[in-house]
C-alpha cells in the first residue's frame, strides 16, 4: 500500500493552538529579632491532573475536512507501469485543479491478498470512494467488498460484465468503438463487411457487437473468422476471408495484430482495396501513425484534442511519457472534484450523482448509463501519411 504521503497535496490546513502557562509567584518572609511572627500561609499545592491515556487509532490519521478517496492500481508485476502512470495522473489532476477537498491514498492490488486485501484495507481506513482497479477480474473481486460498505467503485476496466451494483466502468468500450467506426463506414457507402477477430473474451464481445451493429446499420457481414496465437492460425483465417467479396474488414485487436495481418490481406482479391477498420485498442499505440501498412485505416476512439497537452504536462513533471490509459485516472479525479461540491466530508459518496449528469475531461465527454458503463463521445481517426488525422470529430456532448 502506497499512502498519499507520496502524493503531496498543497493547501494543508492543520492548525496548531498554543496554550500559555503562567508562572507561580512565591512570597518570602524574613525575621530581625526574637519576636515570633506567624508563619506565612503556604500556597496550596496544585495537584497534577491525571494523565489521559494516549489512544492510537489503527490505519491512517482521520481527516475530517477532506474526502477520503482510495486508488486501487497494480504497483508491482506486469501492469506496474500502467498502475504507476495512473497514480501519477491522479496527482497531476490534484495539482491542476488546486483542490483541497479530497485526499487520495494508493493501494497496491498486487500486494499479498491481491485486490481483495487492497479493497478491505481501503474500506477499513475510511475511504468513501474507490478509483480503480484496472483489471476486470480485480473489479469483480472488489465489488462485493465495496458494496457492503456502501462505497462506489469507478473501475478503469472496459469489461461490461464487471459493471453494476455500485461499480461503474470508465474504460473505453470496444462495443462503442465498433458502433462508431461502422456507422462512419456506412456514411461513406460501405455496406459489405468482413471481420478478423481474435479468440477470447474480447473477441467474443467484439464479434457480437460487430454483427449487431452492421445489421442495425443496414449492412451485411459476409464473413467473420477468428484467429489465435498458434502458427498458421492468422494466415488460415485470412485465406478463408479471401473467398468472399467485401468492402471493409474489421481487425478487432491490437494494432500489432493488424500490422501482422495486412500484408496477407492485401494479397487476396477482396483485401487489395478493402478499407481497414480498427478498434479503440489502436489508440493505445502512440506510434501507430508511423506504421505505413496501416495507411488509410479508420478506427474510433476517444478524442486526442486535449491528450497532447496532458502528455506534455505529464512528461514535464514526471520525466516520462504517460500510458494512454492514464487519462482515466486524471478524469476520475476531475469527476470526483466536481461532485465534491455537493458532498459533505465523512458522508457516503452520492452515487446517484454519477448517472444524473454528463462529465468531461481529457478524453472528452461521457456519461454513465443505467448499466454503469461510461458512454463516450468518440471520434473517427484515419492513419494517413505517417500521422493520425481526425476525419469525424467527436460530438461535444453525449445524449
Amino acid at each position: 500500500m502506497a499512502d498519499a504521503k507520496g502524493i503531496r497535496q498543497h493547501g494543508l490546513f492543520a492548525r496548531l493552538r498554543w496554550a500559555v502557562v503562567g508562572a507561580a509567584l512565591f512570597i518570602a518572609a524574613c525575621s530581625t529579632g526574637p519576636r515570633v511572627i506567624p508563619e506565612a500561609e503556604k500556597p496550596p499545592v496544585a495537584e497534577r491532573p491525571a494523565e489521559r491515556p494516549v489512544v492510537i487509532q489503527p490505519g491512517l490519521p482521520q481527516d475530517i475536512e477532506r474526502h477520503r478517496i482510495a486508488l486501487l492500481v497494480p504497483l508491482t508485476g506486469a501492469n506496474a507501469g500502467v498502475g504507476k502512470s495512473l497514480q501519477n495522473a491522479t496527482q497531476l489532476a490534484i495539482l491542476d485543479t488546486g483542490t483541497d477537498a479530497i485526499r487520495i491514498t494508493t493501494y497496491d492490488t498486487t500486494m499479498p491478498g491481491g485486490a481483495a486485501a487492497a479493497a478491505q484495507q481501503a474500506v477499513a481506513e475510511g475511504n468513501k470512494l474507490i478509483l480503480g482497479p484496472l483489471l476486470a477480474e480485480d473489479a469483480r473481486v472488489v465489488a462485493p467488498i465495496a458494496r457492503k460498505a456502501h462505497v462506489p467503485v469507478l473501475s478503469f476496466s472496459n469489461d461490461v460484465s464487471a459493471a453494476g451494483g455500485g461499480t461503474f466502468l470508465l474504460g473505453y468500450s470496444p462495443t462503442q468503438s465498433i458502433e462508431r467506426v461502422v456507422a462512419y463506414a456506412r456514411t461513406n457507402g460501405i455496406s459489405q463487411f468482413a471481420g478478423l477477430i481474435p479468440t477470447g473474451v474480447y473477441g467474443e464481445r467484439a464479434s457480437t457487437s460487430f454483427l449487431r451493429t452492421v445489421e442495425g446499420a443496414g449492412g451485411k457481414v459476409l464473413a467473420l473468422e477468428t484467429f489465435d496465437g498458434r502458427p498458421g492460425s492468422l494466415a488460415g483465417a485470412i485465406t478463408k476471408l479471401g473467398r468472399v467479396p467485401y468492402q471493409a474488414i474489421l481487425i478487432a485487436g491490437s494494432s500489432g495484430s493488424a500490422v501482422a495481418a495486412l500484408p496477407a490481406v492485401r494479397k487476396t482479391a477482396s483485401g487489395k482495396t478493402a478499407r481497414v477498420l480498427g478498434t479503440e485498442l489502436w489508440n493505445t499505440d502512440s506510434g501507430i501513425g508511423a506504421k505505413a501498412v496501416l495507411n488509410g485505416a479508420w478506427f474510433a476512439s476517444v478524442p486526442d484534442t486535449f491528450y497532447r497537452q496532458y502528455a506534455t504536462k505529464y512528461r514535464a513533471r514526471f520525466g516520462a511519457a504517460p500510458y494512454r490509459l492514464s487519462t482515466l485516472g486524471y478524469d476520475s479525479v476531475l469527476l470526483t472534484v466536481r461532485i465534491a461540491r455537493e458532498w459533505k466530508p465523512g458522508e457516503d459518496f452520492p452515487a446517484q450523482r454519477l448517472s444524473d449528469r454528463g462529465f468531461g475531461g481529457v478524453d472528452g465527454a461521457f456519461r454513465f448509463g443505467r448499466d454503469g458503463v461510461a458512454d463516450r463521445a468518440l471520434e473517427v481517426q484515419e492513419i494517413r501519411g505517417g500521422t493520425v488525422v481526425t476525419v469525424s470529430p467527436a460530438p461535444a456532448n453525449v445524449e
